[in-house]
């Protein structure tokens, strides 16, 4: 586990760089990055937010100010600041967030959307560690 320093922001505990700071960080809860090397935001990406996502952080609410619905938006994070880590996931609190492994923070929360499957975070692992273009 990564120990880090509490800062703790909004209903989006576990989505920022800021919140993930809240306590540990279970790496062990984090599933591996994808293999593939074709993973794209549009064909892959996009749909898994689509699905588990936008109904929180998409174009008509953004909780703690967050949109995942483009690139743009989720690198520009939301108001405790970064999501991800251009290059490197393992550092990513949206990686930590989905994946469950901040406590109390697993994004979507029960009841807001579909949970996402250790293949769907290894592909978002895999796109950030590309650069997430």
């Amino acid at each position: 586990m990564i120990k880090m320093k509490t800062i703790l922001g909004t209903a989006l505990a576990g989505l920022s760089l800021a919140s993930v700071m809240a306590g540990d960080v279970d790496m062990k809860k984090v599933p591996p990055a994808s293999t593939r090397k074709d993973v794209t935001f549009a064909k892959d990406i996009k749909p898994i937010f689509e699905k588990s996502c936008f109904k929180c952080h998409g174009t008509e609410k953004q909780k703690g100010k967050l949109r995942v619905d483009s690139i743009e938006a989720i690198k520009k994070g939301g108001e405790d600041g970064e999501v991800i880590v251009v290059g490197h996931s393992e550092k990513s609190s949206l990686v930590h967030s989905v994946s469950g492994a901040v406590e109390d923070g697993l994004m979507p929360p029960d009841g807001k959307g579909d949970p996402l499957s250790k293949e769907q975070i290894g592909l978002i692992r895999a796109w950030i560690d590309a650069g997430a273009n």
